[in-house]
């Protein structure tokens, strides 16, 4: 967790990166005294910052007799963005398929750690993971017990940084549905991503057992509740692994549209092909393209 006050900012990535090297540099860990006086700062803003870097999972606190000792938590490493993220894009997956839980958990957070662009972990390292992952169970070369299992890691590494607490413009608004299981991580996946930019997100997971006539007056309700005032805009971003999915989640939410507010957008994101007519205001299977699209349009309309 982060303190509002403590933006993820120049001073805190720092600060963070002196106390990596502080810390990986002393075998028997260092009082909060030793560090403020080590990294030029007064104690009490010391402690905020230790207490910030613990919660992170970053460092932790051991008490010897009397005295309050901190130490670098066991594999916490420096990464250097952009040019580790190729490596760490291997590695993530190389834990992954070695079903190495605790490493790849440390990776991302080690990651986190590294970088004032949380969405780029999201980006370059887990999305192309999923991908990788469902493209070795169709190769036949894990099982479905296996998949469900690594599923289950990727997940929880969204997680990671969808718990993390970001600034959020209220103006900035979002819904997130998976059409298909199939679509669930992605979605998981995009939702952290807007999550990190700020964003409002309202992540539905898969909907697919929502597929009926009366979808379009339970999501109108939904919609009804989360976007009350109609300020900003709000995107409603469907990914879907098949054609019917991505056409009845458009067809439904289009009719809301034409009886809605202004300033209400429907993304489909998945594969589409060149003759399929799906209505949208984007379609697009990268995840990135997605992303800035939303954000220009959100600049667009506050302009």
């Amino acid at each position: 967790m982060q303190f509002t006050t403590m933006t993820r900012g120049y001073q805190t990535e720092e600060i963070k990166e002196k106390l990596v090297d502080l810390l990986s540099n002393s075998k028997t860990g260092l009082s909060g005294l030793e560090i403020s006086e080590r990294l030029s700062i007064n104690r009490i803003t010391a402690t905020k910052y230790l207490n910030v870097f613990a919660a992170e999972g970053l460092i932790k606190q051991k008490n010897i007799g009397n005295v309050n000792l901190w130490l670098i938590e066991e594999g916490t490493e420096k990464f250097h963005f952009p040019e580790d993220f190729f490596k760490v894009k291997s590695k993530y997956f190389e834990y992954l398929t070695a079903r190495k839980e605790k490493l790849a958990y440390n990776l991302v957070r080690n990651c986190f750690h590294s970088t004032t662009q949380p969405v780029k972990i999201i980006t370059e390292i887990i999305v192309p993971a999923i991908q990788s992952v469902y493209d070795i169970f169709d190769q036949g070369k894990i099982g479905k017990s296996e998949l469900n299992f690594l599923e289950k890691i990727i997940s929880n590494s969204i997680q990671i940084i969808n718990l993390e607490n970001f600034e959020t413009e209220p103006k900035k608004n979002v819904i997130v549905i998976s059409a298909d299981y199939q679509s669930t991580l992605f979605s998981e996946a995009a939702s952290a991503s807007f999550h990190s930019g700020g964003w409002q997100v309202y992540s539905l997971g898969d909907m697919s057992s929502s597929i009926d006539v009366l979808f379009d007056l339970d999501f109108q309700k939904f919609l009804t509740k989360v976007w009350k005032s109609g300020s900003g805009i709000m995107v409603i971003v469907v990914f879907s692994s098949t054609e019917d999915g991505m056409k009845f989640f458009a067809e439904s939410i289009n009719s809301i549209k034409l009886k809605s507010r202004k300033n209400l957008y429907l993304t489909i994101c998945g594969k589409v092909e060149k003759n399929t007519e799906i209505e949208a205001d984007l379609i697009d299977e990268n995840l990135e393209t997605v992303l800035q699209w939303s954000q220009t349009t959100f600049e667009s309309s506050t302009s």
